[in-house]
C-alpha cells in the first residue's frame, strides 16, 4: 500500500486567506465604531427635552445654540461618556479574566471584584451620606475591588503557582461573602429609613453623573486598555495551558498577576462610578469572539466597543421608556445579559 499524501495549502492561498481574515476584522472594528457613534448621538438626544441628531452633532462641533450647548455639553455628554468608559472597562476586564482563568464563564464578579467594590461603596454611603460620600465612594469602591481581587489571587496561589480553577472557585466564594455583607448593609440602611442611595448603587445607575466622574474614570481606562492591548500576544499564550508556556520560558505567573491587576483596575474604577452593572464583562467577550475570533490583539478593542455600546444603549432605553422616570442601567444589562448567557450554556458554547 502506498501512503496517501496529506493535502497541502499553497503559500499564496494561505497568505491570501490570512489577509482576507485581517481585512474582515478591520471592517468589523470599523462597523462597531460606527454603531457606537450612532448610539452615542442618539443617547445624547434622549431626555426630558428631545434633541434631534442634527442639533446634537452641531452642538458637539461647537456650532449649536447656547441652550443646546448647555444641555448637551453640560448635562448629557458627561453621562454618555461615563457610560462608554464603564462599558469598555467592564468588557476588557472580562476578556482578561476569562484569559487568566481559561474559563469563558469568568467575569469581574467571578474573582469578587464587583462584590468587593460594591461593599466598599455601600459601606461609605451608609456611614457618610451626602457630599462626603461623593468623594469617598469611588476610592472605597476601588479599595474594596482591590482587596477582594487580591485576596482571591493570594488564596488561589500555591507554591508560587495560581491555578485558574481554584481562582474562579475562591472568587465565587468571596463574591458570595461580599453579597451577604452588602445585603446586611442594605437591611441596616432600610431600618434607618434611607435606602435609595444603596439600592441605586446595587442595581447600577448613571443618574447624575458629571464631568468629575468622567475624570475619575479616564486615567484608569486610558492606562488599562492600552496595557491590556500591549499584552495581547502574551495573553494568547494562556490559552495553551500552563505547561507549554513554561516550557517556552514564559513568566506565566508574572503575566497572570499583571493581567489581574489591569482587570481589577478597570472593573473597580467602573463599579466605583456606575455601581454594580452586571453581565457586560461576560456577554461582550462572547459576542466579540464570534465577530473577530479569539486573538486578543483584535478581541480587546472589539470588546471595548461592544461593551461601551451595550451600556450606552441600556442607559438610553432606561431614560426613554417611561420619561421622566429613569430605569437603572443595571436592570437592562441584566435583562439583556441573562437570556444571552443561558442561551450560550444551552448551546454548549459557554
Amino acid at each position: 500500500m502506498t501512503a496517501t499524501a496529506m493535502p497541502t495549502v499553497a503559500p499564496g492561498r494561505a497568505a491570501a486567506a490570512l489577509a482576507a481574515a485581517q481585512r474582515r476584522r478591520v471592517l468589523v472594528l470599523g462597523a462597531l465604531l460606527v454603531v457606537l457613534a450612532v448610539v452615542l448621538v442618539l443617547s445624547i438626544g434622549v431626555g426630558a427635552v428631545w434633541i434631534d441628531p442634527a442639533r446634537v452633532v452641531r452642538s458637539l462641533v461647537g456650532a449649536g445654540t447656547a441652550v443646546d450647548q448647555k444641555i448637551i455639553v453640560g448635562l448629557r455628554l458627561p453621562r454618555v461618556l461615563a457610560a462608554v468608559l464603564i462599558g469598555a472597562a467592564l468588557a476588557v476586564s472580562g476578556v482578561l479574566l476569562q484569559a487568566i482563568t481559561r474559563n469563558s464563564l469568568a467575569s469581574p464578579s467571578v474573582v469578587g471584584v464587583n462584590g468587593g467594590a460594591g461593599l466598599g461603596a455601600l459601606a461609605v454611603l451608609s456611614l457618610a451620606p451626602g457630599a462626603t460620600a461623593n468623594t469617598a465612594v469611588p476610592l472605597a469602591a476601588f479599595a474594596g475591588a482591590a482587596v477582594a481581587g487580591g485576596a482571591a489571587y493570594l488564596l488561589s496561589r500555591r507554591q508560587g503557582i495560581v491555578n485558574p480553577g481554584r481562582l474562579a472557585l475562591i472568587g465565587v466564594a468571596i463574591g458570595g461573602l461580599t453579597m451577604a455583607l452588602i445585603q446586611l448593609i442594605i437591611v441596616l440602611t432600610l431600618m434607618q429609613g434611607d435606602v435609595q442611595a444603596s439600592l441605586r448603587w446595587l442595581t447600577g445607575s448613571l443618574w447624575g453623573r458629571t464631568w468629575d466622574n468622567v475624570l475619575q474614570l479616564t486615567p484608569w481606562v486610558a492606562v488599562g486598555l492600552p496595557a491590556a492591548w500591549i499584552l495581547a500576544s502574551a495573553t494568547d499564550i494562556l490559552g495553551l495551558g500552563d505547561d507549554v508556556p513554561r516550557s517556552l520560558g514564559s513568566r506565566l505567573e508574572a503575566l497572570k498577576l499583571g493581567l489581574l491587576v489591569i482587570a481589577i483596575g478597570l472593573a473597580g474604577s467602573a463599579v466605583a462610578v456606575g455601581g454594580s452593572i452586571a453581565f457586560i464583562g461576560l456577554v461582550a467577550p462572547h459576542v466579540c469572539r464570534r465577530l473577530v475570533g479569539p486573538g486578543h490583539r483584535t478581541l480587546i478593542p472589539a470588546a471595548a466597543l461592544v461593551g461601551a455600546a451595550l451600556v450606552l444603549a441600556a442607559d438610553t432605553l432606561g431614560r426613554a421608556i417611561v420619561p421622566p422616570t429613569e430605569i437603572p442601567v443595571g436592570l437592562f444589562t441584566a435583562l439583556i445579559g441573562a437570556p444571552y448567557f443561558l442561551l450560550q450554556i444551552r448551546r454548549g458554547i459557554a
